[in-house]
């Protein structure tokens, strides 16, 4: 009989991990607020509020692994939301008995005082979002010392990747204008050194955690694809389509008043410290224990201005 393996979430990884699961023979259980998505083989939809105790029992029963890739629908509606969220989903794989693999990012670092950084930094929040991180994972961890559930935590930077439109910087419309050889508009300093991560490489790492016993009990930084300034990654995608482009900052200034009428706005402005600072992911825990790279740079942008393409085509 196959392995039941529940994803909740089906937005940019959720998707990826169910698919990546069911090719690997998993009955996969995909969980969401809306209603079921398309047809695919080895995944069941479930569709309901991870709030409410009965649903997401019922989608944990029997599993083997809980993966929790749930976000806020809204960015800047997150305190009393993102904590029920992941609380339910915890309490419910320990209450199934299945181990539970946390998606996270890494805005409880705040603005480490090395780069690259790596799962030891200490966790120094700058922002509401970091400090309401922190305590989720703190939380989660206490659950597992205490033997309630079996938790391990993986976290990711900024994403890029096919079917993946909500990125910080690599949005539809800078796809756009990378196809037009047009100026390119980003938050933040581009010249800083950052950390991106490849989506497909995240749905793998997090479905490599769900198979090895030493994962649990700990945070992991998952594998980073790119480790290059938001210049030098965007002037290699529109090199690859034999693009030139020109990559301009918003001036803070502009997001913060901005931000005075549009919150999704002020919240944006709060992250931005992200790409001002040095911001480069020490990975080297997960590649050594697990044996798992992160996929070369020139595929991982083959496949994103593919799958750009073919979503414009469809």
């Amino acid at each position: 009989m196959a392995e039941v393996h529940t994803v909740f979430g089906a937005g940019q990884i959720g998707m990826q991990l169910a698919r990546l699961l069911a090719e690997q023979g998993h009955h996969v259980r995909l969980v969401r607020r809306s209603a079921a998505g398309e047809l695919i083989p080895g995944v069941e939809w479930r569709s309901g509020d991870v709030n409410d105790r009965a649903f997401v029992d019922a989608a944990c029963e029997g599993a083997k692994v809980v993966y929790n890739c749930t976000n806020p629908p809204d960015y800047h509606r997150w305190e009393g939301v993102l904590e029920s969220m992941v609380r339910a989903v915890w309490q419910a794989a320990g209450r199934a008995g299945a181990r539970l693999v946390q998606l996270d990012n890494l805005y409880m670092y705040g603005k480490p005082e090395t780069s690259p950084f790596d799962e030891r930094t200490p966790n120094r929040p700058c922002s509401r979002k970091g400090a309401l991180r922190q305590a989720v994972a703190e939380e989660m961890l206490e659950a597992h010392a205490r033997g309630e559930v079996e938790v391990a935590i993986g976290r990711a930077s900024d994403f890029f990747g096919p079917g993946t439109v909500n990125g910080a910087v690599f949005r539809p419309d800078v796809y756009e204008r990378i196809e037009k050889g047009s100026t390119v508009y980003v938050f933040g300093n581009p010249d800083m050194p950052h950390s991106y991560s490849f989506t497909p490489d995240v749905a793998r790492g997090l479905m490599e955690l769900g198979r090895h016993d030493e994962a649990f009990g700990r945070v992991w930084h998952l594998p980073v694809a790119a480790q290059v300034t938001t210049r030098e990654l965007v002037e290699t995608l529109a090199a690859s389509v034999g693009k030139t482009v020109k990559v301009r900052q918003v001036p803070g200034w502009a997001i913060r008043a901005v931000g005075l009428v549009w919150p999704l706005m002020a919240a944006v402005a709060e992250m931005t410290y992200q790409w001002d600072i040095p911001y480069l992911v020490d990975d080297g825990d997960f590649q050594r224990t697990f044996g798992v790279e992160p996929t070369p740079l020139d595929e991982a942008i083959a496949r994103t201005l593919g799958s750009v393409r073919a979503a414009k085509a469809a």
